[in-house]
């Protein structure tokens, strides 16, 4: 975590390219740089010049920038060599920075560690470092634009808002506990009461954001699930705008899962088709057999799924998946809605009302938990409102350019720390409780803030952090 030996990597990925970059970081870096272009660099100006070997042989010509320390991104002497992005090219250039760096004890970078030295040197928080990667990883414009507001700083100021809230009325609090012999009495004068009622407020509204963010950043995992033929793969592709599954009148046609991402107003969505369910005695063969055993399992996984039937003629569609019996005791909806027990939403797909004759529609009685579509997945009617009612299930609210990118990890610890701040909130309306326990919750509050941004974050934290990074990143 603190080896302060410099470090490099290709900084570009893998494979061919019209341009490839070695980074190097770490200090004093000068005598490497004389030893590979021939001559001193001016600071932060791009030089044209050959990138030489051991022998002075040009391994490839281009541009060399160097940025001192301590205005860089790793906060250290970093060097960038850009040439051609030739993998036998860039492998010869990176063999030879590490030659040429052995006096200094060079080393191969980690995944992620230019950017842990940036957080190590105080050039970004861990929140703004993490969202290096959401930015990387981002599978949406909406989700690009939010992890690069996070880099920015965005949701890091919101924690710091909330922070220095909560460090001003521990200060208040402790104050009261140091000098109880004073007549002022400190809380009433600085409206503690009120204080700790805002804290509260922009903390819930933290929170919600921080759920789009994560939403935005993770996705929201959608299962289809129905028996054999009846549209689940032909839903699949009208989501997709693709074939992606292939579609015959055959029952069974797909035997294992087939997953595919999509974004609705920029939130991506991944699609899992799976095998039609029936009772497992009444499978063709072994294949089937294991295909609705894997759809009983990604079921588990579900964020969300739509449990599909063929669309009735009658006006009064039973729960019956597809309005008939399925030869077992039990339904395969009922089954379907047992073995979820409640935990994820389903929505109800009346597909194929274009044989019938209905017309597309939406029915949603949140109260009862139950939620219905009509849509022909063959003509794309009422697919619209499919969609619609999938961002309602994720939780979906566009906030325009405000939004920023979360993790689990933060929404985990802004939960505690609203805990924290309710608790608070009881202390201080409870007669005859000590200010002690009143002062503990607000610093555990502020503690549970501050692994957000790593001000308080234990070595092992960061190093699955950034373990999941790009190398050269």
């Amino acid at each position: 975590m603190h080896d302060e030996r410099p470090i490099c990597a290709i900084a570009t990925p893998p494979g061919r390219g019209g341009i490839g970059v070695v980074r190097v970081s770490g200090r004093k870096l000068e005598t490497l740089i004389e030893a590979i272009l021939g001559q001193a660099l001016v600071a932060r100006r791009a030089s044209y010049l050959p990138f030489r070997d051991a022998a002075g042989g040009v391994i490839d010509q281009g541009l060399a920038i160097h940025f001192p320390a301590p205005h860089s991104y790793t906060g250290e002497d970093v060097l960038e060599l850009q040439g051609h992005g030739g993998p036998v090219v860039m492998q010869l250039l990176l063999a030879r920075v590490l030659e040429a760096g052995t006096d200094v004890g060079i080393r191969l970078a980690s995944p992620g560690e230019f950017t842990q030295r940036a957080f190590l040197n105080d050039k970004l928080d861990l929140a703004q470092a993490e969202a290096v990667a959401d930015l990387i990883d981002a599978s949406t414009v909406q989700a690009a634009r939010s992890a690069s507001r996070s880099l920015a700083g965005e949701f890091s100021r919101r924690v710091h808002e909330l922070r220095d809230a909560l460090v001003d009325l521990r200060m208040l609090v402790e104050a009261t506990l140091d000098f109880p012999e004073e007549e002022v009495d400190f809380l009433e004068k600085a409206n503690a009461g009120g204080q700790l009622g805002r804290i509260r407020e922009q903390l819930e509204i933290t929170l919600a954001q921080a759920k789009q963010g994560a939403l935005l950043r993770d996705g929201m995992n959608v299962v289809l699930v129905g028996e054999p033929n009846v549209g689940k793969s032909s839903l699949l592709n009208a989501l997709a705008g693709a074939e992606v599954a292939i579609v015959t009148p055959i029952a069974g046609t797909t035997r294992d899962r087939i997953a595919q991402a999509i974004q609705i107003d920029g939130v991506p969505v991944n699609v899992i088709d799976t095998a039609g369910l029936r009772d497992e005695s009444a499978a063709s063969d072994e294949v089937e057999r294991i295909g609705i055993e894997r759809t009983w399992a990604e079921i588990g996984k579900a964020d969300a799924i739509l449990l599909l039937a063929e669309a009735p003629a009658e006006t009064d569609a039973t729960l019956e998946l597809g309005g008939h019996d399925t030869g077992s005791s039990v339904s395969i909806a009922a089954r379907v809605l047992a073995h979820i027990e409640g935990a994820v939403p389903v929505v109800r797909v009346w597909n194929k009302i274009d044989r019938v004759g209905r017309p597309a529609g939406v029915r949603s009685d949140e109260g009862k938990g139950e939620r219905e579509v009509w849509i022909s997945a063959r003509t794309g009617e009422g697919l619209e409102g499919l969609r619609r009612m999938l961002l309602e299930l994720a939780g979906w609210q566009a906030a325009g350019e405000s939004q920023f990118i979360a993790r689990e990890r933060h929404l985990v610890a802004l939960r505690a720390a609203r805990a924290h701040v309710l608790q608070a909130g009881e202390h201080a309306l409870a007669d005859g409780v000590g200010l002690e326990l009143l002062a503990e919750e607000l610093r555990l509050a502020q503690e549970r803030l501050n692994e957000i941004t790593g001000e308080f974050s234990a070595d092992d934290l960061l190093g699955v952090i950034f373990s999941r990074f790009c190398i050269g990143k």
